[in-house]
């Protein structure tokens, strides 16, 4: 289970921190992520210059602006590392530039994050194929089959499609239920199942049922020889009424911690019967099954 702080911190390092703590203690997730973007790399000047598209959402006059103001710097990030070391769990963030793939791997995560934004940019996962040693992970949404299928190819040609973690996703903010698509899991794992590390599910959906859903898409196709369903991914946040894009798509602290807890419990449940008659089972046969020898 990985909770997805992104940029949720509002640029404050200390409401950062706090995510961590929160995601570890309270929801008990597994990763905090986060993301790294080198804003005059990322973005054309015009980009860089116009106003946001939505003012409300606004922490600056340009989108440049508001982009720099939600950026943690590498230093920071370092301090992140350490709050996840010191509260037992994961550290790792989305690069969405070489700039910032270069300087996050420098922190050596276990994993790092290729948003669908940029699954198409090659020049930043080849230093990754090069440079980075642990898991890199990709979402795939805006993406078509065709790129899907190349960016596997990619991989495979470098040797590294083993540490691959190829991402469902459907990108919108909030997606609607009718959009999720969830059979989509089904498709990679029939597709890419065997050639990849894993498949996972990166949601941007209202609510938990869907996720619990995936769970059970992914360990379906597992049960079918299809390769490993292995990552949940949600947005995470303190208030979904903060100003920003990516709250009103995020899960509160409880909600998150309602989803670690089903994500467990149903992945328990998907399992077929070690033997016939389970022990719980039959202790009720010895009271209540019915037998034609009985009087």
């Amino acid at each position: 289970m990985i909770a997805e702080i992104g940029c949720n911190h509002k640029g404050d390092l200390e409401i950062a921190k706090e995510l961590i703590r929160v995601a570890a203690h309270v929801c008990k997730a597994d990763v905090a992520k986060f993301q790294k973007r080198h804003n005059r790399e990322l973005l054309t000047a015009s980009e860089y210059d116009t106003p946001h598209p939505v003012p409300e959402n606004a922490y600056g006059p340009t989108y440049g602006a508001h982009r720099e103001f939600l950026e943690l710097d590498l230093d920071q990030h370092k301090e992140l590392v350490e709050e996840c070391r010191a509260n037992g769990i994961a550290y790792s963030t989305s690069v969405w530039d070489l700039t910032s793939a270069k300087e996050m791997t420098t922190l050596n995560p276990p994993m790092l994050k290729i948003p669908s934004a940029t699954n198409q940019h090659y020049e930043l996962q080849g230093y990754l194929c090069e440079h980075f040693a642990g898991e890199i992970h990709v979402s795939t949404g805006m993406s078509t089959g065709d790129e899907i299928g190349k960016l596997v190819d990619f991989y495979e040609e470098r040797g590294r499609a083993k540490d691959l973690v190829v991402y469902s996703c459907t990108s919108g903010y909030p997606v609607a239920f009718e959009d999720i698509c969830l059979f989509e899991i089904k498709s990679l794992m029939e597709r890419f199942g065997d050639r990849v590390r894993s498949i996972g599910f990166s949601g941007h959906h209202l609510g938990i049922a869907a996720d619990v859903a995936a769970l059970a898409v992914g360990r379906m196709m597992e049960a079918e020889g299809k390769g490993t369903f292995s990552h949940i991914e949600r947005h995470f946040t303190l208030d979904r009424t903060w100003k920003g894009t990516d709250h009103a798509a995020s899960l509160e602290p409880d909600g998150l911690r309602r989803l670690c807890r089903d994500i467990a419990n149903v992945d328990r449940a998907l399992a077929f019967k070690g033997q016939e008659i389970l022990p719980v089972e039959q202790v009720q046969r010895d009271k209540l099954k019915w037998s034609g020898g009985r009087a």
